[in-house]
């Protein structure tokens, strides 16, 4: 779909203007939440009319992964076995670009890609962007990429939190930092009938299911999954037919399966690996509550979980506050109490709270989550909010 988010007289003048220039480390040749939500930014791009054309330069992808055909944008691959040669061509590319084109602003993608943005555009006085996504940036960083940082003109992030830290860690100034929120792909996540293929293949018929889907390396513990499963007896006792459903895979998993084993509790928690993305929805919707007490820079799985309509629970200091909108649509509890995810899952799953609370019934009715998910962080939201921040630039 074609945006056009400004009176169509700024067109003719926008595709004359000088161009952006994107650079980026590794956007299409891996999965992860990263690549996930820079695809986002450059589809966002290219589907509006009223923005100039664009370079995208990329350090690692390969050729054969790059998009056929994204509008305005054009994309120059420097994959090669040689990583010093790869890197010594991007650098002259970059430079080229920087010289031949002009830009009005260069999108550095990536912390580890500033200190050569830097060094390059500033001579040049060409302002640079720098994207940062979480904890990459949460703590002191060397020399050269906290002053990369400190000198940008502009600081993109996606939450108040991955601001907020990595402005104390790093010396960076708040007023300087933008915050361009993940995005929901609200075509693809929408309620529906669970499937009795996969009700019957996890064997959860006549089940109330709570469900989280992460990583289990043993290096995101944070993610919160071992804090439920310490949850999981107190939950069964409320709710008898409850099943916890656990996707994805890594080093961590033994670790879980034995803490189930040693709850007495296995019986109730599935395993069920990974999960492609094309398949998450379906899976979705077999969860009457997702449940994640994490300490995530944002938590893009909230929003997939609620445009699906399904509530949630999360960590109480961390990113997720954005995507729960402080509370209004969801449950935030701390991270690493496991009574308190107890509370916060049998309060959802019984529809009932502590004397007084407001808004609980709206944090379990599926429609509204999904409405009001989508008014801050569907697509149309990110266009918006995109095209915006470019402006600005």
């Amino acid at each position: 779909m074609r945006l056009s988010l400004k009176p169509q007289a700024s067109d003719t003048r926008n595709r004359t203007a000088a161009p952006y220039l994107f650079v980026f480390l590794e956007v299409f040749s891996q999965e992860g939440g990263i690549q996930s939500y820079v695809q986002d930014i450059l589809q966002s791009y290219s589907a509006q009319t009223d923005l100039p054309p664009a370079q995208v330069l990329l350090l690692r992808d390969r050729p054969t992964d790059l998009p056929l055909s994204l509008p305005q944008l054009s994309f120059q691959s420097f994959y090669d076995e040689s990583s010093p040669r790869g890197r010594l061509r991007f650098t002259f590319a970059l430079l080229k670009s920087l010289i031949q084109h002009k830009p009005q602003r260069v999108f550095c993608g990536h912390i580890k890609l500033a200190p050569l943005v830097k060094l390059l555009c500033q001579p040049l006085g060409i302002p640079y962007t720098v994207l940062t996504y979480g904890k990459e940036v949460w703590k002191p960083l060397a020399s050269r990429e906290r002053t990369a940082l400190q000198q940008a003109d502009r600081l993109w992030t996606i939450s108040r939190y991955s601001r907020d830290r990595a402005c104390a860690a790093n010396g960076i100034d708040p007023a300087k930092v933008q915050i361009l929120p993940c995005a929901v792909d609200d075509e693809r996540f929408t309620p529906g009938e669970a499937a009795s293929t996969l009700i019957e293949r996890y064997q959860l018929a006549n089940s109330t299911v709570i469900m989280t889907v992460a990583r289990l390396w043993s290096g995101d513990i944070y993610k919160g999954v071992d804090v439920t499963l310490r949850a999981l007896p107190t939950i069964v006792q409320a709710i008898p037919n409850v099943k916890y459903l656990v996707i994805g895979r890594g080093d961590d998993q033994p670790r879980l399966a034995q803490l189930a084993i040693d709850l007495g509790v296995s019986d109730r928690v599935i395993f069920a690996g990974f999960v492609p993305t094309a398949d998450l929805v379906e899976h979705y919707r077999l969860a009457d509550a997702y449940v994640m007490p994490s300490q995530e820079g944002f938590g893009i799985v909230y929003l997939e979980a609620m445009a699906c309509g399904v509530p949630v629970v999360s960590g109480d200091a961390d990113g997720s506050a954005d995507p729960l909108q402080d509370g209004k649509l969801g449950w935030r509890v701390p991270h690493r109490d496991s009574n308190a995810v107890a509370d916060a899952c049998i309060a959802l799953l019984q529809g009932s709270g502590s004397a007084g609370e407001t808004g609980l019934h709206r944090r379990c009715d599926g429609m509204w989550l999904r409405q009001q998910t989508l008014e801050q962080f569907g697509r149309r939201a990110f266009a918006r909010q995109l095209y915006a921040l470019v402006q600005e630039g």
